[in-house]
């Protein structure tokens, strides 16, 4: 298991300062300590998010991450406009309907990224609070153009909430020069960290929006959440404090390559990727124009399952790939290249999956 090579779109491979991190003797959530660890945290959080204002940590999965982004800064009957390109578009949205919002789906083919067009059209034909939207969809390998859709929603006063579960320190996303207003974001994705951390940041006009929000909510109020970092230096409930360790050693890593430079890597291994899938004769599945950098979807040969080219690559070669999602299941393959990935990690994959076709 020690040898296994996980090219799946999260949980990612750990780099060894990560693990040493989570090895850390355990201090206490209430001390000095702590406070100045996550203050080092909430710097280096705003350096990858490309923003100026507070990004807050939850220890929670990124759906916890949506969830507390929706509840915090809506209403039960606000008018909100979901746009979903696949699965986690979809959970967006559901979110939103579970707590009351009124939600209009604004749905794209799976595979296609939102059309700037159709959004604008949507956005003009009523009076919407909110724009909800996935940065970059793994369910199937496309990234929205999410610079041009919220600057539409931003020119009629729409707020924009960004899943960059997925995408951030992976897609490139500069949150305050593309004005986006709240950007949620998880720990096992490009971020090179265990699943067990999400992060939020919101926009001023979104902390105005918070301050009259009127969902439900207890653990997942970021209103409690900023109160509790600026007044304390401390999160409002009990931390993942192991977490907190590995997450400033990830920061750092990331701060000390470069974000541009990580940004850039993750498209050359992603051109490799696609590269090779189309060299081995297989089929891509999203649309080229708006293919992701850190998950690559294809089609296995005609009238092949895709689980006859994901067991093999697992049980024989150590490899772990992922099928489909959804309506995708049994349908297509995908390759997640992201947090450590590599040329190396990519030509292995390469030629297991040569060897297995």
């Amino acid at each position: 298991m020690d040898d296994t090579l996980l090219m799946i779109p999260g949980p990612t491979g750990l780099p060894p300062q990560v693990r040493e991190a989570l090895a850390r003797p355990m201090i206490g959530h209430r001390t000095a300590e702590f406070g100045e660890l996550l203050r080092r945290c909430t710097a280096l959080l705003q350096e990858l998010y490309r923003t100026g204002d507070d990004v807050l940590v939850l220890t929670a999965s990124g759906t916890g991450a949506m969830e507390a982004a929706l509840v915090s800064t809506l209403s039960p009957g606000d008018k909100v406009l979901s746009v979903s390109v696949g699965h986690f578009g979809e959970r967006l949205g559901t979110i939103a309907e579970v707590f009351g919002a009124d939600v209009t789906w604004l749905r794209a083919e799976w595979g296609q990224a939102a059309e700037l067009a159709a959004v604008a059209a949507a956005l003009a034909a009523d009076d919407y609070a909110a724009m909800l939207l996935t940065q970059n969809e793994t369910s199937t390998g496309v990234t929205n153009p999410v610079r041009e859709l919220a600057a539409v929603a931003r020119q009629r006063g729409v707020l924009t909430i960004i899943d960059a579960i997925s995408g951030l320190g992976g897609v490139e996303l500069r949150t305050d020069d593309w004005g986006l207003d709240v950007v949620v974001a998880g720990s096992q994705k490009a971020m090179m960290l265990p699943p067990g951390l999400a992060f939020v940041s919101l926009s001023e006009a979104a902390w105005e929006r918070a301050t009259q929000a009127r969902m439900p909510r207890f653990y997942f109020d970021l209103v409690k959440a900023r109160a509790s970092l600026h007044d304390k230096a401390q999160t409002p409930y009990t931390p993942n404090v192991s977490m907190f360790f590995a997450l400033e050693a990830a920061l750092t890593m990331l701060r000390d390559e470069g974000i541009e430079a990580v940004w850039q890597r993750h498209a050359r291994c992603a051109n490799l990727v696609r590269e090779g899938v189309q060299r081995l004769g297989l089929r891509l599945f999203a649309d080229a124009r708006h293919a992701s950098n850190v998950v690559t979807s294809f089609l296995p040969p005609e009238s092949a399952d895709p689980s006859a080219i994901t067991k093999p690559m697992w049980q024989e070669h150590g490899i772990l790939i992922t099928g489909g999602q959804g309506k995708l299941r049994g349908r297509i393959a995908r390759i997640g290249h992201l947090g450590t990935i590599n040329e190396e990690q990519v030509s292995r994959t390469l030629n297991a999956l040569e060897a297995v076709l």
